[in-house]
């Protein structure tokens, strides 16, 4: 009986997902990676994150997006799982926006972290 629990991200892209981790200080592996779970059980993920547990949680893509994968009853984080998820997410937003509009010819001219936590982008493009 699988302990893993797949929970559904809106995380397509996974130069913006490593992105993410990396902003919030997550060690990660990539790759056609392994998580490890309940009584050895292993699942597929394309970035595994190891807990000091010996229970990872990890990211699998799943032909739509990529899906958080853990045995939650070993989660071992800061935060919540909802509140793990929040973070990234909205550091994947972040990586997202700016990649995507610096494609477009824009570059940030201010970014300023409101009191609820979101973020305040100002983007730029100069034209000729």
């Amino acid at each position: 009986m699988s302990h893993f629990s797949q929970i559904k991200t809106q995380l397509r892209n996974l130069g913006s997902l490593e992105a993410a981790l990396n902003d919030l200080g997550i060690s990660y592996q990539t790759g056609n990676a392994v998580v490890q779970g309940y009584q050895g059980q292993t699942h597929e993920a394309q970035v595994a994150i190891a807990q000091e547990n010996g229970y990872d949680i990890g990211f699998r893509w799943n032909g739509t997006e990529y899906e958080l994968v853990a045995d939650l009853q070993y989660w071992q984080q800061p935060l919540t799982v909802d509140g793990f998820l929040r973070q990234v997410t909205q550091r994947y937003a972040y990586h997202t926006v700016v990649t995507e509009t610096t494609k477009q010819g824009f570059q940030v001219a201010e970014q300023q972290k409101q009191a609820d936590g979101s973020i305040r982008l100002v983007l730029q493009r100069w034209s000729n």
